[in-house]
């Protein structure tokens, strides 16, 4: 039977052994054996709480998909130097919405030709919305307005109060779930090596396979001649 590197609860290594002297230990602690790192040579086991390791595990995924999500949303919103106020109130309200949801804006101005001659009607725009932004105390300027090509581009991002908002569509799926290592399991040699520190996920016990039901031949039925 192949051996496994086995870590307790304490995080101490008690070195390499079969699965069956692991569990042993994991059961006369009152605890359970997890396979962390099947890839590893020899695999690693831990010995845990499986409930609190399934939690912890839990709340690292989801910490993990907010931060992605935080990353990768960016709202944009486009203005002309000539925007009218009620346009701008509008759009005003709009950046206002996305930096309450936990989203960062971007804000465009376009310039035309004769347009870039006068960047102060932008940069009047683009204050007040910074002044909107500052005294609703929903984000802040991560970029200040720079000019780029016939375009003015600022950044604001959410405040730190901000809570994101709930994940929609589209949120990563959950990693696949190690395997838990039960009864005489060995390890498959045929494994690549890999990092004993690699993470680990909900382990899901293997059903036991229902009996199969067999059925009697049917003897076939032969015509009858008639008188």
């Amino acid at each position: 039977m192949r051996e496994i590197l086995v870590i307790d609860d304490l995080g101490n290594k008690l070195g390499p052994m079969t699965p069956r002297e692991a569990l042993e230990i994991a059961r006369s602690r009152g605890l359970d054996l997890v396979e962390v790192a099947p890839t590893a040579q020899p695999p690693v086991c831990r010995i845990v709480d499986y409930g609190k390791y399934k939690y912890e595990q839990g709340k690292k995924d989801r910490d993990a998909a907010k931060k992605q999500r935080q990353a990768a949303e960016i709202k944009g919103m486009t203005l002309r130097p000539g925007t009218d106020d009620h346009d701008l109130d509008f759009k005003i309200k709009n950046i206002l919405k996305f930096l309450g949801d936990g989203d960062k804006v971007k804000v465009t101005v376009r310039f035309r030709s004769r347009e870039m001659t006068h960047p102060e009607f932008a940069q009047a725009s683009l204050q007040k919305i910074v002044d909107s932004v500052t005294e609703s105390a929903v984000g802040i300027v991560e970029r200040p307005a720079t000019m780029e090509g016939k375009q003015m581009i600022m950044v604001l991002s959410p405040s730190k109060e901000v809570t994101k908002k709930p994940a929609g569509p589209g949120v990563p799926k959950a990693k696949p779930a190690p395997k838990a290592v039960t009864g005489d399991a060995q390890a498959d040699e045929s494994k690549p090596e890999g990092d004993e520190g690699a993470e680990a996920v909900e382990a899901v016990p293997t059903p036991e396979p229902a009996e199969s039901v067999v059925e009697a031949p049917v003897a076939p039925q032969t015509d009858v001649p008639t008188e």
